[in-house]
C-alpha cells in the first residue's frame, strides 16, 4: 500500500488564507454602507471609476486589517479554537512577512485614492490609522467594537469627499468637502458595526474570559441580547432619519424595513446565546447592509 506525502501549501494560498479570501463577509460589512452614502452623495450613480476605486480599495484595506490583526492577535489566537489555525498563529507565515503583505495591499489602496482628490486623501490617513490601532484597542478599551465601528464606517465620508470634490488638503479642506450628514452617517454606522461584531464577540465569550480581553459581549453581560437589538435599532433608526432629511422616500423606506425584520430574525438566532447562532447572525449580516442599499439605489433610481 502506497503512501503519498501530503505537500504543504503554497505561498499563494496562504496569503488567501491570511486575508480571509473565501470570507467575503468581511469587506461586505465595509461595503455596502460605502456604497450607499456613495449614491446618496451623488444623488444616484457615482460613476464608475469611484465604484471601481471604493470597490477595490474596500477589499484591499479589509485584507490589510487581516494582516495586522493577525499580527496582534496571534498570542490570544492560539487559545481559541475557532483562530489557532490562522497562518500567523500557526507560524506558516511569519510576523514580518505578514506585516509586508498588509503594507503592500495598503500601498495598493492608496494608489487608488491617489485618483480621487485632496480631502480625500487627507482622509485615508487617518484611516489607516484607525484600523492600524483597533487590535490593540481590545487590550485597554472594554467596548473595542467601538474603535471598529469608527474604522469600517471611515469609508462613508470619504465617499462624500470624494464624490463631491475639493483640492485642497488638511482638516479644512475635508470640512468644506464632507457635509454634517456625512458624519451623522458614520455615527449610524458605528451602531451597526456595534450589533453585529458584539455578535462576533459572544462567539468567543468563553475563550476571551480566560485570555482576559475585552469585548462589548463580556462588558454587557447578561445584557448583550437587548444590547445588540438596541444597536441595530439606532442604527436604522437614524439611518433611515438622515435618508429621509436627504430626500429619500418609499423604496428606501422600504428597504430599512426589511433590514428591520432580519433584526426580528437575528434576535431569535442569538437570544439563547449558542456559538452556532450567534456566528451565523454575524456571518450573515451583510445581507442587512445590502438591503439598505438596495432600497437606497432603488429610490433614486425611480425618482
Amino acid at each position: 500500500m502506497s503512501t503519498h506525502a501530503v505537500s504543504p501549501p503554497s505561498r499563494l494560498s496562504l496569503y488567501l488564507d491570511l486575508i480571509r479570501w473565501n470570507r467575503p463577509a468581511g469587506w461586505l460589512l465595509l461595503l455596502w454602507p460605502t456604497l450607499s452614502a456613495m449614491w446618496m452623495a451623488a444623488d444616484g450613480f457615482p460613476g464608475w471609476h469611484l465604484l471601481a476605486v471604493y470597490v477595490g480599495g474596500t477589499v484591499l484595506m479589509r485584507s490589510a486589517g487581516c494582516c495586522v490583526n493577525d499580527v496582534a492577535d496571534q498570542e490570544f489566537d492560539r487559545h481559541v479554537k475557532r483562530t489557532a489555525q490562522r497562518p500567523v498563529t500557526r507560524g506558516a507565515i511569519g510576523t514580518r512577512e505578514a506585516l509586508l503583505v498588509g503594507a503592500a495591499l495598503a500601498l495598493l489602496a492608496f494608489f487608488l485614492v491617489l485618483t480621487t482628490n485632496g480631502p480625500t486623501i487627507t482622509l485615508s490617513f487617518a484611516a489607516l490609522a484607525i484600523a492600524i490601532a483597533y487590535p490593540y484597542a481590545k487590550r485597554l478599551v472594554s467596548m473595542p467594537q467601538a474603535v471598529l465601528g469608527v474604522a469600517f464606517s471611515f469609508g462613508i465620508p470619504m465617499a462624500f469627499s470624494a464624490v463631491q470634490g475639493g483640492t485642497g488638503w488638511g482638516p479644512a479642506a475635508v470640512a468644506d468637502a464632507v457635509p454634517l450628514h456625512a458624519w451623522g452617517l458614520l455615527v449610524s454606522n458605528l451602531f451597526w458595526v456595534l450589533a453585529y461584531d458584539t455578535e462576533y464577540a459572544m462567539v468567543d465569550r468563553d475563550d476571551d474570559i480566560r485570555i482576559g480581553i475585552k469585548t462589548s459581549a463580556l462588558t454587557l453581560g447578561r445584557f448583550d441580547v437587548i444590547g445588540v437589538t438596541l444597536f441595530y435599532l439606532v442604527h436604522l433608526a437614524s439611518w433611515a432619519w438622515i435618508g429621509w432629511l436627504l430626500g429619500l422616500g418609499g423604496w428606501f423606506l422600504a428597504g430599512i424595513a426589511a433590514a428591520l425584520a432580519q433584526v426580528a430574525w437575528h434576535w431569535t438566532l442569538i437570544r439563547h446565546r449558542t456559538r452556532e447562532g450567534c456566528f451565523k447572525a454575524f456571518r450573515l449580516n451583510h445581507w442587512l447592509g445590502f438591503t439598505v442599499f438596495a432600497g437606497t439605489v432603488l429610490d433614486l433610481a425611480l425618482r
